[in-house]
């Protein structure tokens, strides 16, 4: 038994997991955000909704979000009309979209990602993918293998249907992959197409409009590992902790549900407040044990559900201004991308860091937080080092 608990120990990583590289990629098609009422009303053949549109006009302006990528085109709605309605049946024509196009944006964010880091892909050893959408079997990590001609004896792990939180969600699998397995690389992808959520207005279900009014399509990739071989690997975040919890008196405040129709968000308008009142005592956990109280004295990433969001976080923290605008630039030129937008975040902090000779990753601060927030009310709460660069 001594040889066997003396073998464990080889078989584990001294130091914690590390972010090595990042790599992110987007489809083509940008929706300016200024035209979009007069294009979302016309394309789904509700123009006479004129009430409504005007509403909906409101609701972008609010939204911060100047503009964002879509994998769906005018032609691929006018060949599905199904698509443009609020509830007709159409879930063959979206799966037709998402089963191809999350893999494709995934290896495109996926090849970014392995390019920063320089090693061969050979050398990756596990792969974790997440998507809210395009569930097929074999799933998208299957299709991400062959598309990246990576090793058939890599370990795999795929998660659908996670919502927003998921962006946490694979850094905190990532860390006990990397530190649990030595020499362990992990690939880690999100790739979100938000084909399932497009559909047109309807005056009774105003919580779908705001979803129309952010969510973007996009996908974000990172190499993760503990010990880094000097010279050759350039660490850019320590993954210190990450933990998952359900906020307390949540129940409803987000839902989705899969329908013949696609994909239905429902919100509720305590969303904000919830976030915003189990923040501190989060912060608290995690931090006081490390010898942190000032809040300020942290880093952001913070999941972008919405502009009320971040004004809530920033109030109840009592953050000066300022804190999340690598956050609240990633939800103007992207919107929300559910799971990616994190790793947008993440990756919009270091090479704005770079950009002002900070030093470091973490816009000069050594601490930081990642919060993502989705389905439950679930929250994933990640603590990040930045390495010195």
């Amino acid at each position: 038994m001594v040889g066997i608990d003396a073998n464990l120990k080889k078989e584990r990583a001294q130091g914690p997991a590390t972010v090595l590289a990042l790599g992110t990629a987007n489809p083509p098609n940008i929706i300016e955000q200024s035209t979009y009422p007069d294009y979302y009303f016309r394309v789904t053949n509700s123009e006479h909704k004129q009430d409504l549109k005007n509403k909906f006009r409101r609701v972008c302006e609010k939204s911060t979000v100047k503009k964002r990528y879509t994998y769906l085109t005018e032609d691929i709605l006018k060949e599905n009309p199904n698509m443009c309605a609020f509830k007709a049946p159409s879930l063959d024509a979206r799966q037709d979209i998402t089963v191809k196009a999350v893999p494709e944006l995934g290896s495109m964010a996926a090849l970014k990602a392995l390019e920063e880091w320089g090693r061969p892909r050979s050398e990756i050893t596990h792969l974790v993918f997440c998507a809210m959408t395009g569930a097929d079997m074999p799933g998208a990590d299957y299709q991400l293998l062959k598309l990246l001609g990576l090793s058939h004896t890599i370990s795999r792990i795929m998660f659908y249907s996670l919502g927003c939180y998921a962006g946490g969600t694979v850094l905190r699998m990532a860390k006990d992959l990397a530190e649990n397995n030595k020499d362990a690389r992990v690939l880690v992808v999100c790739s979100e197409v938000m084909a399932h959520v497009f559909r047109g207005p309807d005056e009774a279900h105003f919580d779908s409009l705001i979803g129309e009014a952010i969510f973007g399509d996009g996908a974000a990739a990172l190499i993760v590992g503990a010990d880094p071989i000097q010279g050759v690997e350039k660490p850019v975040f320590e993954i210190v902790s990450a933990v998952q919890a359900l906020l307390p008196d949540s129940e409803g405040s987000v839902e989705g549900h899969f329908i013949q129709a696609g994909l239905t968000f429902h919100l509720q308008s305590k969303l904000p407040k919830v976030v915003a009142m189990n923040l501190e005592k989060s912060l608290k956990q995690a931090f006081e044990p490390l010898g942190v109280s000032d809040w300020d004295e942290l880093f952001y990433i913070v999941h972008p559900g919405g502009p009320a969001i971040l004004d809530k976080t920033e109030e109840e923290l009592k953050l000066t201004p300022g804190k999340l605008r690598a956050t609240r630039h990633v939800l103007s030129e992207y919107g929300n991308m559910s799971s990616a937008t994190v790793l947008f975040i993440m990756d919009e902090m270091r090479k704005r860091s770079a950009e002002e000779g900070k030093g470091s990753t973490g816009e000069g601060r050594e601490l930081g937080v990642l919060f993502g927030f989705g389905p439950g009310l679930t929250m994933e709460m990640v603590v990040l080092r930045s390495v010195p660069c």
